[in-house]
């Protein structure tokens, strides 16, 4: 459905309520509709709500990206939520990753390594440093929420910063969060964990995290804070 120049894609679910949503990096936007809205009662909808969709879609237009990192010298690659200047160190053996001060990030890498190669080194120490952190977060929030989780998977999403599965109690989080503060970790498992009790994003989700980690939004907010990747999440 198109409405004055704005592109809109309507999904039909058996719902009680219009879900309408504006979404990173480019501002797409999706209405989930009930399934007894005629297109007229859609497009209604949607035309009294055109500006709050503007808006929404300004504010990404707005907010600064990281280009595509190239893994060489003198790059900034964030950290735990810090920027970090990158060395990288060209030498005979395997490929090596650290944190040298507060501010730089060694990277040291075979002569014959390409960007594609550095990348994924630098991904598997990003995995690494994620996994160490969240047993002890899933310690003490799990029990907070009062579920219990199974498993903590870490993978690449590309519009999600986490996601669940309730029968299964296992979270999924996204790898990029590496590079984000704790205090965001912490925010997107306790939503997820959140999740295995409330599906949906409603009042009794909302009570849930307001009961457990009270001003829970101003984390979101930081997570979704510029500067974002040539890629944007949402949570």
């Amino acid at each position: 459905m198109e409405i004055r120049g704005i592109s809109i894609d309507v999904l039909r679910k058996d719902i009680k309520n219009l879900h309408l949503g504006v979404y990173p990096p480019n501002g797409r936007v999706r209405i989930a509709a009930p399934l007894r809205l005629n297109n007229d009662a859609v497009r209604l909808a949607i035309i009294t709500r055109l500006g709050w969709i503007q808006r929404q879609r300004a504010h990404f237009a707005r907010q600064v990206r990281q280009s595509r990192r190239e893994l060489v010298s003198g790059e900034s690659h964030f950290v735990g939520g810090r920027r970090h200047r990158l060395t990288v160190q060209e030498h005979d053996g395997p490929f090596a990753v650290k944190l040298t001060s507060s501010t730089r990030l060694t990277m040291r890498v075979p002569y014959s390594s390409d960007a594609a190669q550095r990348a994924s080194a630098l991904q598997e120490w990003y995995r690494t440093r994620l996994r160490k952190q969240i047993p002890a977060l899933i310690t003490k929030w799990a029990p907070k929420v009062g579920v219990a989780v199974s498993d903590v998977r870490i993978r690449r999403m590309k519009t999600r910063w986490g996601s669940c599965n309730a029968a299964a109690g296992r979270l999924w989080v996204n790898l990029e969060l590496a590079k984000k503060s704790r205090s965001c970790l912490e925010y997107v498992l306790v939503h997820e964990m959140a999740h295995l009790v409330e599906r949906r994003h409603n009042e009794r989700f909302r009570a849930i995290m307001d009961a457990v980690m009270p001003g829970w939004p101003s984390r979101r907010a930081e997570l979704n804070r510029a500067p974002l990747s040539h890629e944007t999440w949402k949570l």
